[in-house]
């Protein structure tokens, strides 16, 4: 980590004086080794950087300050992402329309400068203080190994099945508890595909949950081992509330 990078963003960061507060969107990609950070781990990483990289953060009021960050949607541990978001409420917006791409690209650089490897910011953009991001949908691609070819169609038949169907029912574990519950996922799929040996899935997210990527192998009969490699997140559709 470069200790001069610290400096790059505070260098036209916000006035800690001016009355009016903002927010970054902090887009950023996990890879390799850091795809087995769990959802803590990988915030505390992240605040951890924002304070050595002298980002303005807003922190909560009480005997026990810490710092408004947070990830509107947890990544599985394991998975690779190309589209993480951390939302960082900041103390101030006192940044002319003009100062603001200098202060974006100084405040990527200077988190860069403080990450691990695998963890690499891609872009940071100020919004308005009240925004909100919640996930309404992801896309993810995992890898198969190969398959003869009748496994592969037999695949194929069961994503078009699974399409077709109104309901599709799958086991869901109950947290501290031996038992499982069935789960309706169908209205989470939004679409589910083959491109070579890669299985190509969007789905939804909303107040009503989701489907989860252990789920999507148990519609199909898969298992890790299927897997030619990590799971990796390629897209997310955000909402934006304010």
């Amino acid at each position: 980590m470069n200790d001069d990078s610290r400096h790059d963003a505070s260098a036209v960061r916000p006035d800690a004086a001016a009355p009016a507060r903002a927010t970054a969107a902090i887009r950023f990609r996990v890879e390799g080794l850091a795809r087995f950070l769990s959802h803590a781990e990988t915030q505390r990483v992240l605040e951890r950087a924002c304070v050595r990289a002298a980002v303005p953060l807003r922190y909560s009021e009480g005997f026990n300050p810490h710092p408004k960050l947070s990830l509107p949607l947890p990544r599985p541990v394991g998975v690779q992402s190309d589209d993480e978001l951390l939302v960082a409420r900041l103390t101030s917006d006192g940044i002319s329309a003009e100062d603001r791409p200098a202060w974006e690209a100084a405040t990527r650089q200077a988190l860069n400068g403080q990450l691990p490897a695998g963890i690499t910011v891609c872009a940071v953009t100020l919004v308005a203080s009240n925004a909100a991001f919640p996930p309404q949908s992801a896309d993810y691609i995992l890898p198969l190994r190969a398959m003869e070819a009748g496994r592969i169609d037999a695949l194929r038949e069961k994503i078009a099945e699974v399409m077709a169907s109104e309901t599709c029912l799958v086991e869901r574990s109950v947290p501290e508890s031996p038992r499982t519950r069935q789960i309706d996922v169908r209205p989470f799929l939004a679409d589910m595909r083959l491109e070579g040996t890669n299985l190509i899935v969007r789905h939804k997210i909303s107040p009503a949950g989701s489907i989860r990527l252990e789920e999507i192998l148990q519609l199909f009969g898969l298992q890790t081992q299927d897997l030619a490699g990590p799971v990796r997140r390629t897209k997310v559709t955000w909402g934006t509330e304010s």
